[in-house]
């Protein structure tokens, strides 16, 4: 969502150089599968968080405050999107684009040298901009931040690209090799963008200027305060609420009923909240045997498993923990 307010891709359009209004339809799929995949590695990452990255989340009113987690939500979006771009790009999906091979010959290292289909980063990355910093089109602080958390999620596909190398020679001595650059894994972009969300900076912004009132000067004071800020970090205005409670107008569900591990004390206990412990039965599918030809039979196995949600605690339960028994299937 942009600071304007409107949706995020909601629109593949931007205008070209010279001018002209041009429209990107062809792009518009990727566009969309990025931006699910970066709202599903968002819900991966924070999982086990008080924050889940709700669905709230990457709607217009989770997005209304320049937050830690909303700069995840556009660093991420803008990753995933870049990322299935790069990608489709490299497989022949999309016309016009190809792998990039503008430094093929090239000496890379001693005993290497550029070769190969090196994924293009550069294609993925100007389309990407395109589409998601489009979208910003206000001249406010929250503006501002958002197209600087973009470029940070950008920046972090290329960060964690790897480098993959074949070797040539006589028996594949290895005396010389050719080398591309491949994207990584996005669940390693997720986690590099986590580490940045952790270490995400709170601008220190001209209070003065920023109680002004007028949009261009708080966007004034944001460009002068992120003249210190390098581009791959993730920043942020304002402190996050209290994602403990319930808060329906902002979207957040609080952490009552969420289903907890090894993080239970920080979901439940630390939010006042006590301990339950209920037991399910599981149905699934169980010793599958695979008979010739094309055909798999299961039999169908029960299983007590133990879950742990949080919940209010008992009047007489100091400890807020409780047991209760679910004999439900599933």
């Amino acid at each position: 969502v942009s600071s304007s307010g409107s949706w995020l891709f909601c629109t593949y359009s931007v205008w070209d150089k010279l001018g002209r209004f041009t429209a990107y339809l062809a792009y518009a799929g990727s566009v969309q599968v990025g931006t699910q995949s970066g709202i599903d590695e968002c819900k991966h990452q924070f999982a086990w968080d008080r924050w889940n990255c709700p669905d709230s989340a990457t709607q217009l009113k989770g997005l209304r405050r320049a937050t830690r987690e909303t700069s995840f939500v556009h660093a991420i979006s803008a990753a995933g999107v870049m990322y299935t771009l790069t990608r489709n790009c490299s497989l022949g999906d999309l016309d016009n684009c190809g792998c990039d091979v503008s430094n093929n010959g090239k000496i890379g290292g001693r005993g290497w040298l550029w070769g190969g289909c090196s994924d293009n980063v550069d294609f993925g990355e100007t389309v990407s901009k395109q589409y998601v910093d489009a979208q910003e089109t206000g001249q406010d602080s929250r503006a501002a931040v958002n197209l600087h958390n973009n470029e940070a999620g950008r920046l972090a596909v290329k960060a964690t690209m790897k480098r993959v190398c074949r070797c040539h020679g006589m028996s594949e001595s290895c005396s010389v090799k050719t080398c591309w650059m491949q994207l990584s894994d996005f669940r390693d972009v997720g986690n590099y963008l986590k580490n940045k969300h952790n270490q995400a900076q709170k601008l220190d912004t001209d209070k003065k200027r920023m109680r002004a009132g007028n949009s261009a000067d708080n966007r004034g004071a944001i460009l002068d305060a992120l003249r210190s800020i390098a581009p791959t970090e993730l920043i942020y205005l304002e402190d996050s609420p209290d994602y403990c409670r319930r808060n329906s107008s902002m979207g957040l569900y609080g952490t009552e009923g969420r289903e907890c591990l090894t993080s239970c004390r920080r979901l439940c206990q630390e939010c006042g909240l006590g301990v339950e412990e209920g037991r399910v039965e599981v149905v699934s599918s169980c010793n599958c045997k695979f008979h010739w030809c094309c055909q798999v039979n299961c039999d169908r196995c029960t299983q007590v498993v133990v879950r742990h949600t949080c919940a209010r605690r008992d009047g007489n339960d100091d400890s807020g923990f409780r047991r209760r028994h679910r004999g439900h299937k599933s």
